[in-house]
């Protein structure tokens, strides 16, 4: 039988800037690269309960603030309540995480944003029934356009850095449950997902290289 096309790409990839670096001590940071202030923006993606959100910043010759979380900016999408926050850190370009998720009863709706260097992010949408299953939204996060991607329950996560030296902060809407643990191939050709780099150029750890196609996996939902 002939094969199914791919899962049509439904992305928010927008091309990052780059600007100089600020150093302290040994350490590098970049700061965002917006001009100005901005104004919040959340809008959702062409899977509508998948939201891009762009927070303000104000800057003045100290620095800048930004309001980074407010409950009521995703009160359009389920009003998600969260209660952990992850950090991770990524030394090289290339470093590919997913795709993952947690089965219910502890499924896991998250929050991501990109603190340092950029990444993209993606989520596919594996809710059985859903009309649009197995499609699925990137975007690039990134420590100058200091965006942020919804990912609700019911999607599974990943992403790869497209700089070396990359931090991802993420909250989630309930704890790690290893029990729960599941996970779809990264590399699934039915889900057509462009990660925007050379394969060869992709690192992903031993575990994610066991992990299923979309249509082996046992999701939950």
């Amino acid at each position: 039988m002939p094969s199914s096309p791919p899962r049509r790409d439904t992305s928010l990839w927008v091309k990052a800037g780059f600007t100089a670096m600020f150093r302290f001590g040994r350490q590098s940071y970049r700061p965002p690269a917006l001009n100005r202030d901005e104004i919040l923006e959340v809008r959702s993606s062409s899977i509508p309960d998948v939201a891009l959100i762009s927070p303000s910043i104000h800057r003045d010759d100290r620095g800048f603030f930004s309001e980074v979380f407010r409950e009521e900016w995703l009160s359009a999408f389920g009003a998600p309540r969260f209660v952990q926050d992850n950090h991770v850190f990524n030394v090289a370009r290339g470093v590919l995480r997913g795709l993952h998720f947690q089965r219910p009863p502890h499924a896991q709706g998250k929050l991501v944003r990109c603190v340092r260097g950029a990444i993209l992010d993606v989520v596919v949408d594996i809710r059985e029934g859903s009309p649009s299953f197995g499609q699925h939204v990137s975007a690039i996060l990134s420590a100058e356009n200091w965006r942020q991607l919804w990912a609700p329950i019911g999607f599974a996560h990943g992403y790869v850095t497209l700089e070396p030296d990359c931090e991802v902060i993420y909250k989630v809407t309930s704890p790690y449950n290893p029990a729960s643990e599941g996970a779809i191939a990264w590399n699934d050709p039915e889900l057509g997902i462009d990660w925007r780099m050379e394969l060869s150029d992709i690192r992903v750890s031993p575990k994610d290289q066991m992990n299923p196609i979309l249509a082996d996996a046992v999701t939950g939902f």
